[in-house]
C-alpha cells in the first residue's frame, strides 16, 4: 500500500500574532480578579490595561475600596442607569454608582422579607463615598392576611382604640449613622407605582418610624440638609422630631413641605430655629394658622442665621403675615420669604410696605394668589420707593392691580440692574 504525506501550512500565519506573554499574564489577571485582585501590584500601563477589561458585574466586596479609576465606575453607572448626572454627585462617578446602589436597595427593601444583611454587608463598602441619601419610597412589611386582620380588627378594634394595622418600615438608624460622611437626607415614606394595589396604609408613617429616625437624625452629626417631604407628618411628630434636632451642630436645611403640620408643630419649628443654625426652612402645603406663623415670627425676630422660609400654601391670614412683618422690622439677615396661597389681605401689605422702607436684607418675597386688594399694592408701592435691596417680588394673583404691579415690577428690575452691575464692579474675593 502506498501512503501520501502531506503538510499544510496555514498561508496567513506569522509569528506576530502570537501574544506577548505580558499580554496572556494581563488577561490572566483579568480573567482571575475576583479570586485574586493584584492591582495595586501592575505597573500604572499594565493597571489602565486591566481597568478597562475589568467585567462592571465583579462584587463590589472585590472592587469598592481596591478599584478608584473614575472611568470604571462611569462604565458601571452608565451600564445600570440611563440617565447620569455627575454634577448632582460631587462630580464623581464612583459616589453616583454607591448613593444610587444604595437608595436603590433602601428602595426594595421588605420589612421581615428582605434580609437586613444586604444593607449592613454593604456599609464597610460604600460609607466612604456616600454624602447624600434620596430615598423616595419605604415599603411596608407584606401582610398575608391584610383582609382578615382588617376583619379582626373591625369587629373588636374599636372596644380597643385599634383603627388599623400599625405598619412599621426600615429602620435607618443603624445606616445613616455608620455613614461618617452623610450630610444630605432626602425621604419619603410612601410607596411609588402602587397602582391598583393602592391602599392608604401603605403611606403611614408610623410613631415608631418617627422614634427611630429622629435618633438617628441626632446621630448623625455631619448631616447639613434633612428633607422629610409627602410623609403625613403631624404636630406630635414633627415635636419629637425637632427635640432631637435641637442644638444639631450642622444642620443649616430642614425641608418639611407637604405633610400635616399645625400650629403645635409649627410653634416647636420655631424654638428650633434658634436653637441651630438653620439657613433654609420650607414649611409649604402644611396646615399652619396664626398662631403657627406668630411663633415663627417670634423667632425671627431674634434670629440671625436664617436667610430663607417657605410658608406657601398655608393659612396664616392676615393675623399670621402681620406677626412675620412685624419681625422682619428688626431680622437683619432673611432674604427671602414666600407667603403665597395664605388667604392674605390688605393689613398685610399696609404692614409690608414698612418692611419694604426700612428692611435693608430682604431680596424676594413671595404673595402671590393672595387678596391684597388695590390699596394694599399701592401701599407696597409707596414702601419700595426708595428700597434698593429687593430684587425678586411675585405678586401674580394677588389683585393689586395691573398698573400698580406693573410699576413695582420696574422699581424691582432697576434694582436687580443695579445688582447685577455691583457684581460685575466688584467680583467675590476668590478663596485663598
Amino acid at each position: 500500500s502506498y501512503y501520501t504525506y502531506r503538510v499544510i501550512e496555514d498561508p496567513e500565519w506569522s509569528l506576530a500574532t502570537v501574544p506577548h506573554l505580558t499580554e496572556l499574564c494581563l488577561q490572566h489577571i483579568v480573567h482571575n480578579f475576583e479570586k485574586n485582585p493584584i492591582l495595586d501590584r501592575l505597573l500604572p500601563e499594565h493597571q489602565r490595561n486591566v481597568l478597562d477589561r475589568l467585567s462592571t458585574g465583579l462584587p463590589l466586596a472585590v472592587t469598592a475600596n481596591l478599584v478608584s479609576d473614575e472611568d470604571y465606575w462611569k462604565k458601571c453607572c452608565t451600564e445600570r442607569w440611563q440617565e447620569c448626572d455627575i454634577s448632582n454627585y460631587g462630580d464623581s462617578w464612583k459616589q453616583m454608582f454607591f448613593e444610587r446602589h444604595l437608595e436603590n436597595i433602601l428602595k426594595r427593601f421588605i420589612p421581615n422579607t428582605t434580609d437586613p444583611n444586604q444593607v449592613l454587608e454593604l456599609i464597610p463598602l460604600c460609607k466612604d463615598y456616600v454624602r447624600k441619601l434620596e430615598v423616595d419610597q419605604f415599603l411596608p412589611p407584606v401582610q398575608m392576611d391584610q383582609k382578615e386582620e382588617r376583619d379582626d380588627l373591625s369587629n373588636t378594634g374599636s372596644d380597643f382604640g385599634f383603627g388599623e394595622v400599625s405598619i412599621h418600615h426600615y429602620d435607618l438608624g443603624v445606616l445613616i449613622t455608620a455613614l461618617p460622611h452623610l450630610e444630605e437626607l432626602h425621604l419619603t415614606y410612601g410607596v411609588k407605582d402602587c397602582g391598583m394595589n393602592f391602599e392608604w396604609n401603605l403611606f403611614n408613617f408610623t410613631h415608631q418610624d418617627c422614634c427611630n429616625l429622629a435618633v438617628a437624625v441626632k446621630m448623625c452629626h455631619n448631616l447639613k440638609v434633612f428633607k422629610l417631604t409627602r410623609s403625613k407628618v403631624d404636630d406630635d411628630k414633627t415635636r419629637l422630631l425637632v427635640r432631637n434636632l435641637l442644638d444639631h451642630p450642622c444642620l443649616v436645611e430642614l425641608n418639611l413641605s407637604h405633610n400635616l403640620i399645625r400650629d403645635k408643630g409649627a410653634q416647636a419649628v420655631g424654638k428650633l430655629i434658634n436653637h441651630s443654625r438653620l439657613q433654609t426652612l420650607d414649611l409649604c402645603n402644611n396646615q399652619i394658622h396664626h398662631l403657627g406663623a406668630q411663633a415663627l415670627a417670634q423667632a425671627l425676630a431674634e434670629n440671625s442665621t436664617l436667610t430663607s422660609l417657605n410658608l406657601r400654601l398655608n393659612c396664616v391670614e392676615d393675623k399670621g403675615g402681620e406677626a412675620i412683618g412685624r419681625a422682619l422690622l428688626t431680622n437683619t439677615t432673611l432674604k427671602s420669604i414666600h407667603l403665597g396661597s395664605n388667604n392674605l389681605s390688605e393689613p398685610t401689605a399696609m404692614l409690608f410696605s414698612q418692611v419694604l422702607a426700612q428692611n435693608t436684607s430682604l431680596t424676594s418675597i413671595n404673595f402671590s394668589c393672595n387678596h391684597l386688594g388695590l390699596d394694599g399694592g399701592k401701599q407696597l408701592l409707596e414702601g419700595l420707593a426708595d428700597n434698593k435691596a429687593l430684587t425678586e417680588f411675585n405678586l401674580r394673583l394677588a389683585e393689586v392691580g395691573q398698573e400698580t404691579e406693573y410699576l413695582i415690577h420696574q422699581i424691582v428690575w432697576a434694582n436687580r440692574e443695579a445688582a447685577r452691575l455691583g457684581s460685575l464692579q466688584h467680583p467675590p474675593a476668590k478663596p485663598i
